[in-house]
């Protein structure tokens, strides 16, 4: 099984607000960048999007060792709370109902295909490959071509 690393971001510009994320994939000496836009979205979904974006670019399964400047989306997965959240029928608790269910299916389908280890780094902390990917989601939202997050709704 190959061993690629994974640095991803998003960002939003206003909350909700035009979004985009940044994906930087190395694989030995090989290195890939992703980024798109999106006109209206969260800063949450751009961090789990960007995660899904990075895992779903690989052609086969992978080890993956995958940074997140995102406490969202790594204590999500690291602390077990999305596969807490499927099993209560996609509630937080009793009363409250998950945020962003079609992103978090979409990861749990590409957590089953990778062998993936989440890792949090500080965001804006000098951390290069962490910068290059904000920089990314930033050029993505400022390129103005910018796509519909079908699945955002606003509460």
């Amino acid at each position: 099984m190959k061993s690629v690393v994974i640095y991803t971001d998003g960002a939003c510009s206003g909350n909700p607000g035009a979004g985009g994320y940044g994906v930087v994939l190395l694989y030995g000496s090989a290195r890939k960048e992703l980024s798109e836009g999106y006109r209206l979205t969260t800063n949450n979904r751009m961090e789990v999007l960007a995660v899904i974006k990075g895992l779903e670019a690989l052609k086969e399964p992978c080890e993956v060792m995958l940074y997140s400047d995102s406490k969202y989306v790594v204590d999500a997965i690291e602390k077990g709370w999305v596969k807490r959240w499927k099993a209560n029928g996609w509630y937080r608790n009793k009363k409250e109902k998950a945020s962003n269910v079609d992103l978090w299916e979409r990861l749990l389908a590409q957590l089953e295909r990778h062998q993936v280890r989440f890792q949090w780094v500080k965001g804006h902390a000098n951390h290069p490959e962490n910068e290059r990917c904000d920089a990314l989601a930033r050029a993505a939202i400022a390129e103005g071509i910018l796509l519909e997050d079908e699945s955002y709704q606003e509460v």
